[in-house]
């Protein structure tokens, strides 16, 4: 059907038909959906936009998508959503066109809906699939336009649904953070005191106005910009029976324990006569003003007691003992929040790795500041929509499945071990930079997120269909093992281009993309050769040697490549895996031999009987054995001692009815010169191995494949054993 239109459902005599929105539409339709729900006080229709004084409707260009209007903000809302992800080019332009409207908006809005306090305006733009350059970012700071993207949406929708129209003040607090809310200020009764070094203090307040100020930052809204985010999403089958206990008028005997800026309160002490002046040891009675502000007030603990009250008609009579404390650092909060929680309920070691940004973002020590960066470098790269770890590293409270396979733990650990930050530190002073670091922590924390972007996501370019593949079934390039790997490896590409004489510390993110793309880009291109076989191999290398074995078998792909490129240990490593390699080759492959030998005698005696060297080997193969015994000085003894590799080969093919089962590999539809194509290879690496001299030498690939034969051979072995079995004992022994 045309237009998009697809059969639902089809009745006896009538047919359901269906067709998606299109998805700016669709945005749009959740945006004011949202709104709506947050119980904004007027809103304009989906189509509708509010008017100027002539009466005329504003220009398509700048019309928003939708208004909104409540007591303390006029909302005017952008939706632009794409098919795919991409950038726009005008994005920009139509930030422009839609703030050159603003005076217009604001009249239109004051006369139509007018209030007694001056509303607080505010410009923002819903983006979905929509790619941000830093210019766009910069350009809607500088128009004071606030920006959300899916995830955005996605957590707002889950909010409101937990906590209902209070979300509201979490978005206000997002937009205009520390903003004076016009007419709200009160002063209320409190008792001043200290608990160790921190000053606090005691008061009780009514919710409503708590909720207005409160702001809980919680760890799932994972934006980058909102690094001080601690507190799990809100359970909302708890709130239910809060707010139950509230309607019985409940009371809760503990305080909601917050942190108030400095500069949003002010303690004016009651002088009494009865009170000692000089001591502040019991606490000092008072009145403590609040010049309310979004987000002047952080909630620490006790979030499910405040958000019950949310929609519920006891908001604004009910009364909340609060402990605030005043000006406490976040990181000082994140610590105050696991302190509490831990002695009340189990705190996931995971979760506190995940936390090291909030404890430590503000830490005195660079390199104690540069671990918090790399945890919010995590967790912002499972997030952004260009990042080839989206949805695929495992936190504290996801679930492990084939594509979100790479541990939070593994990937925090492979990025500080790579010292891409600091070269020299003295005295808590930076004196040597990495090439991650910019000196602020959020610069640092955008500079480390876009290499490894650029890095990983040049792999990705080439092996795609590997990467995507997770641990599933033929996967394994993106998984733990080869993740670090990767790491490592980028750190020998950045000491060679720093080795040449540029200092990447000094260059622009994204010169430093452009020098490392050619080796992702040579990196990707070396994944994809590898065919099933060799892909295996490469998963099967575990653990720390594991890693170490991958990076050196990358390197000496980019070698390949780049012949300059030429890390330090490369050659020696080369040399030792040469040694190595053929030395164990030889051994396994003497082993395997043995095996083979066991398993055909035993299978041609059997069937044959004594007669099963005339009935079981093809002549023209009798022949050529008798003649290398009559060629052999030392006489070795049984005609089998002379038989080759291939040579059980060709008894297999000859008898193949009866040794498929025992040494056929592969598909069973396939010929018998296929699946026994194995020992060909294993032929071939022997020749390889016995000659030395030659200087070809086995991949560890090849050497655990061998592994591999060796311990699928055993497996056909007969449990009653055979002298060739003991054989292959005494040998091992």
């Amino acid at each position: 059907m045309s237009d998009g239109w697809v059969i639902q459902k089809k009745g006896k005599n009538s047919v359901q038909l269906r067709r998606n929105k299109p998805c700016d539409e669709l945005l749009r339709d959740k945006v004011w959906s949202l709104l709506y729900k947050m119980d904004m006080q007027y809103m304009t229709g989906l189509l509708e936009s509010p008017t100027a004084e002539s009466g005329e409707e504003f220009e398509e260009e700048g019309l928003p998508s939708v208004c909104a209007i409540d007591q303390e903000i006029s909302l005017y809302v952008k939706v632009i959503a794409l098919p795919s992800y991409a950038k726009l080019t005008i994005l920009q332009d139509i930030m422009q066109s839609v703030i050159s409207c603003r005076e217009r908006y604001i009249k239109a809005v004051s006369k139509k809906w007018p209030a007694e306090q001056k509303r607080n305006t505010v410009f923002a733009f819903f983006l979905e699939n929509v790619a941000l350059s830093e210019d766009d970012k910069e350009k809607a700071k500088s128009l004071n336009i606030s920006l959300f993207d899916e995830q955005d949406l996605d957590y707002y929708e889950k909010l409101v649904a937990h906590i209902g129209p209070a979300a509201k003040y979490q978005f206000f607090a997002d937009m205009l953070p520390g903003k004076s809310i016009p007419g709200l200020s009160i002063k209320v009764p409190a008792v001043r005191t200290k608990m160790g070094k921190q000053v606090c203090y005691t008061f009780p307040i009514s919710p409503e106005y708590l909720l207005k100020i409160s702001y809980v930052s919680h760890r799932s809204k994972g934006k980058a910009s909102d690094v001080h985010t601690y507190q799990r999403m809100l359970a909302k089958g708890r709130l239910g029976k809060i707010r139950e206990y509230i309607s019985e008028q409940g009371i809760f005997p503990t305080n909601i324990v917050v942190n108030i800026d400095k500069k949003f309160a002010s303690f004016e002490r009651i002088k009494q006569e009865t009170l000692k002046e000089e001591s502040d040891a019991s606490g000092v009675l008072g009145w403590l003003s609040l010049r309310p502000a979004y987000k002047s007030a952080w909630i620490i603990d006790g979030q499910h007691r405040l958000y019950a009250y949310s929609g519920h008609e006891y908001a604004r009579t009910g009364h909340l003992s609060v402990l605030a404390f005043e000006g406490i650092s976040p990181s000082s909060q994140a610590k105050l929040f696991v302190d509490i929680n831990a002695k009340q309920k189990s705190v996931k070691p995971s979760l506190l790795q995940e936390l090291f940004a909030e404890l430590h973002w503000d830490a005195e020590s660079p390199s104690i500041r540069v671990q918090a960066i790399i945890s919010k470098a995590v967790q912002t790269l499972d997030s952004e929509k260009d990042s080839p770890f989206l949805d695929r590293i495992q936190s504290a409270d996801s679930t492990k499945d084939s594509k979100r396979c790479i541990s939070l733990a593994s990937l925090y650990r492979a990025i500080d071990r790579q010292n891409f930050f600091i070269y020299k530190e003295e005295k808590n002073f930076v004196v040597e930079n990495g090439p991650f670091w910019a000196g602020v922590n959020e610069k640092t924390l955008s500079r480390t997120v876009v290499i490894i972007k650029a890095w990983f996501n040049g792999i990705r370019q080439h092996a795609g269909e590997w990467w995507d593949l997770g641990s599933a079934e033929g996967g394994g390039l993106s998984m733990n093992d080869s993740v670090t790997a990767c790491l490592m490896l980028l750190k020998s590409v950045i000491n060679h281009i720093e080795m040449s004489g540029r200092k990447l510390s000094k260059l622009d993110v994204l010169d430093v993309t452009k020098l490392i793309k050619p080796y992702a880009d040579a990196l990707g291109e070396y994944f994809n050769s590898l065919s099933l076989d060799e892909r295996k191999l490469y998963r099967d290398l575990r653990g720390t040697q594991g890693q170490s074995t991958r990076s050196r078998r990358c390197q000496q792909a980019l070698q390949l490549v780049f012949p300059e490129f030429n890390p330090p240990g490369l050659n020696e490593y080369l040399n030792r895996e040469k040694e190595q390699t053929n030395l164990q080759a030889k051994i396994v492959i003497d082993r395997i031999e043995i095996l083979i030998k066991g398993l055909v005698i035993q299978e041609l005696q059997q069937e044959f009987g004594d007669g099963w060297w005339v009935d079981g080997i093809p002549q023209k193969m009798r022949m050529a054995i008798s003649g290398r015994s009559e060629g052999d000085d030392n006489k070795r003894g049984a005609k089998e001692a002379y038989f080759d590799l291939l040579d059980y080969r060709t008894i297999a093919q000859s008898h193949w009815n009866m040794f498929q089962p025992l040494l056929g590999q592969g598909r069973k539809n396939e010929n018998k010169e296929k699946q026994t194509k194995w020992l060909v290879e294993i032929n071939e690496m022997r020749n390889t191995v016995a000659h030395a001299s030659s200087g070809v030498s086995l991949s560890v690939e090849k050497l655990s494949a061998l592994k591999q034969h060796e311990a699928w051979l055993k497996s056909k072995i007969k449990s009653d054993g055979t002298e060739e079995q003991e054989e292959l004992n005494a040998y091992e022994e």
